[in-house]
């Protein structure tokens, strides 16, 4: 039996056949996979799970392809980072249990991106296509130009003009074709809108959307295996378009469904920057209108002032018991330099987002100190060392003299009991 029925209408319920469309004709409502789930619990199981590969593909039975048996995923790599017991970090925020789900290592371009980016270029291949394509505030950038080459497929990769200079190196060192535009990330997107009405490619988060999202359910079912075959009580998730926060969510719900974890709730938290969080917003005046706003905000990977999924991040957090906070621009860099100080986790600024809310959260009592936490680190800090430049300077500049090194460790050590 097939466990992929098609598309299904999120709004209307109307059912599609697979193929690359992402809105429905009928009340233009977003398009997700529709699964059959008794199919897919003959296919799963803990033990089989345990015993598949290192990566994302270890839950193909929870993904939408269909990649014939003894041929190669694109982005064999994906997947399976780190769920680590914050203890320096939990001592620092009072909590008793507190874990750090760190997706800025072990990827191939160290972010989250490239699990819906590898899940996307393998559903374009499915349906033909020579060439990808996509809107980025950086992180995606990377990733579709990376696992398009990987992929052997031709990218075009729209980002906006004043993206962080070591983004726009680590898209260029794959050979992409970068479209660097004068305009906001939401300006982008809608030229991408044009763009792909017009040729034939697989914009990953256009025409390839319902397909690309699943990949974000991986990080769900990550930490529900890590933890043991539980999901935690709370996860603080940082949030652009919306997306990633609802998918965690339905991992969760898919894993109960299954019987693979046992039943409960697990509250999702919103993070957003303050100088771009619509969604945020949402949650703390309780409406399900989402005003869009214009980004201003160093959080750039979070940069995006009408977020596609804006209304279903809302109602994942509100449906589930969570909530959300908002990160000040200084909040931000004193949440990357924590998690570095207490954890020697170097995260980019949509860390420090993460790191920051779930801080003012958890001292709202929004989070409760006595049950587990999990914060999610999406992409890493040498992407972004540019926040810093002006703010991290040498302690102290010697001659090579043991006497002199010698006044100058006395002069700190004054300075610092002073």
């Amino acid at each position: 039996m097939e466990r992929l029925k098609g598309l299904k209408c999120r709004e209307c319920g109307r059912y599609y056949p697979s193929s690359p469309i992402h809105v429905c004709e009928f009340c233009f409502g977003p398009l997700e996979v529709d699964y059959d789930y008794e199919v897919i619990a003959s296919q799963i199981s803990r033990a089989k799970i345990e015993a598949g590969p290192p990566s994302i593909w270890r839950y193909a039975p929870l993904l939408p392809l269909n990649i014939p048996e003894g041929e190669t995923h694109v982005g064999q790599a994906v997947g399976f980072t780190p769920l680590l017991r914050a203890r320096n970090l939990a001592e620092e925020l009072g909590v008793k249990e507190l874990w750090v789900k760190n997706d800025s290592v072990c990827h191939p371009t160290w972010s989250f991106k490239d699990r819906v980016v590898a899940v996307a270029i393998g559903k374009a291949k499915e349906f033909g296509f020579d060439t990808v394509a996509c809107a980025s505030t950086g992180n995606l950038a990377n990733s579709v130009a990376a696992h398009s080459a990987e992929a052997r497929l031709k990218s075009y990769i729209f980002i906006p003009a004043d993206l962080e200079r070591g983004k726009i190196i680590t898209t260029l060192i794959y050979a992409p074709t970068l479209v660097a535009v004068e305009g906001t990330y939401d300006e982008v997107n809608r030229l991408c809108a044009e763009v792909g009405d017009k040729y034939r490619w697989a914009f990953v988060n256009i025409n390839i959307r319902p397909y690309y999202a699943e990949g974000s359910k991986t990080y769900g079912y990550e930490i529900a295996e890590q933890l043991g075959w539980r999901a935690p009580a709370h996860v603080v998730v940082p949030c652009a378009g919306g997306s990633l926060i609802t998918k965690i969510a339905k991992a969760f719900k898919e894993l109960r469904l299954l019987k693979l974890i046992p039943e409960g709730r697990t509250k999702m938290y919103a993070a957003q920057a303050l100088g771009c969080g619509p969604i945020v917003t949402m949650i703390k005046k309780d409406t399900d209108v989402l005003v869009p706003v214009r980004p201003n905000t160093i959080a750039k990977s979070l940069a995006i002032g009408n977020p596609a999924d804006g209304y279903y991040a809302y109602r994942a957090a509100k449906d589930s018991g969570g909530y959300g906070e908002h990160a000040e621009d200084e909040e931000i860099i004193e949440g990357m330099q924590l998690l570095a100080r207490t954890e020697g986790i170097f995260t980019e600024t949509a860390g420090g987002v993460t790191v920051a809310a779930a801080k003012k959260l958890i001292e709202a009592g929004r989070i409760p100190r006595d049950e587990p936490i999990v914060i999610c680190i999406t992409g890493n800090g040498l992407k972004t060392p540019d926040v810093f430049y002006d703010r991290l300077s040498v302690d102290v500049t010697i001659r090579p003299s043991l006497q002199v090194f010698d006044q100058a460790l006395a002069d700190l050590k004054s300075k610092a009991a002073g």
